[in-house]
């Protein structure tokens, strides 16, 4: 028999997740990097292939709780530290937010939350010689936790006061506390399927949107959900879903798609029967959208170009419709990117919105005399929604709005402005669980090219 007294110890179960999730925190919080840099593609981190499907979901929910939790989770640690959270080790403060958040949002015990993270910071040489004091933190907020929270109970404790503030003066105090507490719920999982959305929501477990999106609060791989594999969906907001059907009935008619990855607008204009042309300005991620139209049997000429520079090579036709996603702040996907929240900065949207009025102006260029533009944003900044296209009709007198009706939106009145644009926002589509209830916030406004 082989002797095993030299054998390597086997690592606690749980610990290579957390230790994960605290390294994919320091990324965001003190690195700058987005969640999705950090989770794909060639810059994931390593250790992810190691991890198996249970313990990957377990990292992700445990990040993603934290970052939804943040400003509550400061208030509490703050209470309980004399002197504050460690700054001089990374590591210490990861093990305090991951710890406090098993405990106080998680189905994990008490006592697990507590080991595992006192393990993470006697792995870290900075960070040992906090081991006792995380111990004595996290078990104090076992029992004196949710108390503490209780106490200051407020929506606007875990966003950014910048954006708190900017959702106030543009949409009232009451609607902005709404907004803020639909971002602090966990989404479900939307899809928009090829056809029969009534079948794939039984065969899911979910339900059937008035706007035609699937629903459902099903967990784990997505590749591993029926469907998936045949190409009979894709994973898209329900409200994302929303832009491409203002188009109408484009069966046959040609359609530009700028900044058009990952590709589920061109998914849409594909499956209605466009003839479309995408474009991004990135390889990989225009790798990533004929990935995604491969596996859905749905065809596109994808082209990597810059959508203001590019140039059509069919001289003189023009497009029938424009469909212009345009790069934003991303405010309104707080609730699937909770990153988004502490990434962006005031001063990030004077800079997007020159981008966007050049996307804006391209497309009229790209777009034939009748023709339909879509212009959208997943912001909830009227700098990049309402005002864009303000300025826009203030400045071209060939165009003009078109506006959008409830009836063309399943009659959610909620979502269309007064002047006959869409506006979505995060508490809009209210459900008894809040996990099946929102959307993300959006804006469309659809124009005609006189």
């Amino acid at each position: 028999m082989q002797s095993t007294r030299f054998a390597p110890p086997t690592e606690v179960p749980g610990l290579a997740a957390r230790r994960i999730a605290a390294d994919i925190l320091d990324g965001v919080l003190h690195k700058r990097r987005t969640l999705d840099e950090q989770l794909e593609g060639a810059a994931a981190h390593p250790g992810l292939k190691a991890l198996a499907d249970r313990d990957r979901a377990l990292m992700r929910r445990l990040v993603a709780t934290i970052l939804r939790r943040l400003g509550t989770l400061g208030h509490v640690l703050s209470r309980l530290l004399d002197r504050g959270i460690p700054t001089d080790a990374p590591r210490a403060q990861s093990a305090l937010l991951i710890g406090a958040a098993q405990i106080l949002w998680m189905d994990v015990p008490d006592h697990a939350a507590v080991d595992l993270s006192v393990r993470l910071v006697q792995s870290d040489r900075r960070a040992a010689k906090y081991a006792g004091l995380v111990n004595a933190v996290l078990r104090r907020c076992a029992r004196e936790g949710q108390h503490l929270i209780d106490g200051v109970r407020s929506e606007a404790l875990d966003v950014p006061p910048w954006l708190m503030a900017r959702w106030t003066a543009h949409y009232g105090e009451s609607i902005a506390k709404a907004i803020a507490t639909a971002i602090g719920h966990e989404p479900p999982l939307d899809l928009t399927v090829k056809a029969d959305a009534a079948h794939w929501a039984t065969r899911l477990h979910g339900e059937a949107l008035p706007t035609g999106t699937v629903r459902t609060s099903l967990q784990g791989p997505i590749a591993m959900l029926p469907g998936f594999s045949e190409g009979q969906w894709w994973v898209q907001d329900a409200a994302a879903a929303l832009p491409v059907r203002l188009f109408g009935d484009i069966a046959g008619r040609r359609i530009a798609d700028l900044c058009a990855a990952p590709g589920g607008k061109t998914a849409q204009l594909v499956q209605a029967g466009a003839d479309v042309t995408a474009i991004d300005r990135s390889p990989n991620r225009v790798a990533r959208l004929r990935e995604n139209l491969g596996r859905l049997s749905l065809g596109a000429r994808a082209l990597v170009a810059d959508a203001v520079e590019w140039q059509d090579d069919v001289a003189g036709e023009g497009f029938d419709g424009v469909l212009v996603d345009a790069p934003c702040s991303a405010t309104g996907t707080i609730r699937r990117h909770p990153d988004v929240a502490w990434l962006k900065q005031d001063s990030d949207i004077a800079a997007l919105t020159a981008l966007q009025n050049r996307l804006l102006q391209k497309a009229l260029a790209l777009l034939k005399p009748g023709g339909t533009l879509i212009y959208c944003t997943c912001s909830l900044e009227p700098e990049e929604g309402e005002q864009i296209v303000a300025v826009l009709l203030a400045s071209e007198s060939g165009v003009r709005r078109a506006p959008v009706s409830a009836a063309e939106v399943a009659g959610l009145e909620d979502i269309v402005t007064p002047a006959g644009d869409l506006r979505t926002l995060p508490c809009h589509l209210p459900h008894d669980d809040p996990r099946l209830g929102g959307l993300d916030g959006f804006y469309a406004a659809r124009l005609t090219k006189t």
